[in-house]
């Protein structure tokens, strides 16, 4: 067996049921676990990754708008690792290679055609279906099904204890600094596990732009920011944007110092066995009396917007 995974959620996936030795390539963004960056690379993003959250966007708006592909895959290197299975995915063309340019560089490649996997998880269900789906593609059924069951479990263990809290937060999640994006997908149903009150973004639909007046009419009282991509350090690199987001400084979130920034490029935006982690962190963050995973300081941090006397 030999797989190539060009989605980072999928390489994880793939490793959590136990077949990381079966790993011949990966995407430019596969990280973890850690020993997968010792894999060859098969994608490479058009687009300069390390730009700001503003040059990143207008370059992404450029390149769909031109009808052109945000990544490139390496048709000559796909080729010569002769995979029997792909893991891609189809759910959003700006995260990782589309599927049309997958589907053209094996056709193109003249190989052995391999198994192509494809993963488009919008819900919590679905993320939970996508790595089903991937054991049965690798003849491990079973290890997917125990797989999605631990991980149910432990999901269902907080979302429980959040049930039962007597205040729920009104939560406003941030996946991208310039311009303001909600998040959506599987994340509103994330936040209400973790005792929250979702205020933007719906369940199973794409995350949303937030528009001018947007943020201070939500009037959250938790900001949670985690940019997709972005490390916890490159997030809180680019948190003045936030800082001077017009209904920002007025917001209930930022007059209590309950604006919190975490790491999306680990967390969050990858559907695979680390949501368990992601949904960890929303509690800690919303409900610190209740919950400690040890999160804190590592994987989120408060922000602190406002130097000692201004308000």
């Amino acid at each position: 067996m030999r797989i190539v995974s060009l989605l980072p959620s999928a390489t994880e996936i793939v490793c959590a049921l136990g077949f990381a030795d079966g790993l011949v390539g990966r995407s430019h963004e596969c990280d973890f676990p850690a020993e997968v960056e010792e894999l060859p690379v098969c994608t490479t993003p058009w687009i300069d990754p390390s730009g700001s959250s503003a040059q990143i966007h207008a370059a992404v708006e450029q390149r769909l708008a031109q009808a052109a592909s945000v990544y490139r895959v390496d048709e000559q290197l796909l080729d010569a690792l002769r995979p029997t299975h792909v893991v891609t995915q189809v759910h959003c063309e700006v995260c990782a290679v589309s599927l049309a340019d997958v589907r053209a560089a094996l056709r193109r490649s003249g190989g052995a055609s391999p198994e192509l996997v494809v993963l488009n998880a919008s819900t919590l269900e679905e993320a939970f279906r996508d790595i089903e789906r991937v054991g049965d593609a690798l003849g491990a059924a079973e290890r997917g099904r125990r797989l999605t069951s631990g991980l149910r479990e432990r999901m269902g263990e907080i979302a429980a204890a959040g049930a039962r809290v007597d205040q729920r937060p009104r939560v406003l999640t941030i996946e991208w600094l310039a311009p303001l994006m909600a998040a959506g997908n599987w994340i509103p149903e994330m936040v209400e596990m973790a005792g929250g009150e979702n205020l933007r973004g719906e369940p199973g639909r794409h995350s949303p732009w937030l528009g001018a007046g947007e943020l201070s009419a939500a009037a959250p009282d938790v900001l949670a920011v985690f940019p997709c991509g972005f490390s916890l350090e490159r997030t809180e690199s680019e948190a003045s944007l936030l800082r001077d987001a017009p209904g920002f400084a007025g917001s209930p979130a930022a007059r209590s110092g309950r604006v919190f920034l975490a790491d999306g490029n680990q967390f969050f935006n990858r559907p695979g066995p680390r949501l368990v982690e992601s949904l960890e962190i929303l509690a800690e963050m919303f409900h610190p009396e209740l919950f400690g995973f040890g999160h804190r300081g590592v994987s989120w941090r408060p922000f602190q917007p406002f130097s000692p006397g201004r308000s």
